[in-house]
């Protein structure tokens, strides 16, 4: 492993993100044993226990099995990594940033229209009139960075009228890894979903009336806009 030396001056999170991208790259391939903390620390330059940091953060992300006492091995991460390692992917170019986005935007898709059909069976008055809300509040469409505030106010309030901790922890992974991979390119190529303030009110008018099945089939029309930008865009790059 040809692995160049890291400033004094950089932490654990430098050293994490280091060997995050020569695992997910596959430099560092599933099964092959990791160097000692010892030898990753004079390869790298940096002391043992900012090493140890981030093993340990390597491990619980799913990408490495600690074995004490004997050799860390590095894990497939398709089987092993859960959604934190989409960020991963992107910085490292193990897959391109346009598939990833993409994939995001059919996972998305999912959860969020499910989470319109829960929270129109689910949602209390103040939740309903809180998602009605903020529907009206969408801002114009040449403001990006407000339509990004307003999407985020108006799905979080779907997702947490939904009662769905699962689904609000993933929107909480998905939002984490749309500003690292730039929020706002994101918002532009989705445009055609996030600006249509009218799509936006007519969809939290069915979760008002709890209408399960058209509050469900508002949101995957709405949010099949931003996939097929994905797709669009994608083949626009072959």
């Amino acid at each position: 492993m040809d692995l160049a030396p890291i400033s004094r001056t950089a932490i654990s999170d430098t050293i994490f993100v280091r060997l995050v991208e020569e695992i997910l790259t596959g430099r560092l391939p599933a099964g092959e044993p990791l160097p000692s903390e010892r030898e990753l620390a004079l390869t790298l330059q940096v002391n043992r226990h900012a090493v140890r940091e981030a093993l340990k953060r390597l491990q619980q992300a799913g990408l490495v099995r600690i074995s004490h006492g004997g050799k860390t091995r590095v894990l497939d991460w398709r089987q092993s990594a859960g959604l934190d390692a989409l960020t991963g992917l992107a910085v490292a170019g193990a897959i391109p940033t346009r598939q990833i986005i993409g994939d995001v935007a059919v996972m998305r898709r999912s959860i969020a229209a499910d989470a319109a059909r829960l929270c129109a069976r689910n949602a209390t008055p103040q939740q309903r009139a809180a998602i009605t809300a903020a529907a009206a509040a969408y801002p114009p469409a040449d403001d990006l960075h407000a339509l990004a505030e307003a999407d985020l106010t108006f799905w979080i309030a779907v997702i947490d009228g939904s009662e769905n901790i699962a689904y609000r922890l993933a929107l909480n992974t998905l939002v984490a890894a749309y500003e690292e991979m730039g929020r706002e390119g994101i918002y532009a190529l989705g445009v055609a979903e996030f600006a249509d303030r009218s799509a936006h009110i007519e969809l939290a008018a069915a979760i008002a009336a709890a209408d399960e099945d058209e509050a469900y089939r508002l949101a995957d029309e709405l949010l099949t806009r931003f996939v097929t930008a994905c797709q669009s865009g994608a083949e626009g790059e072959e």
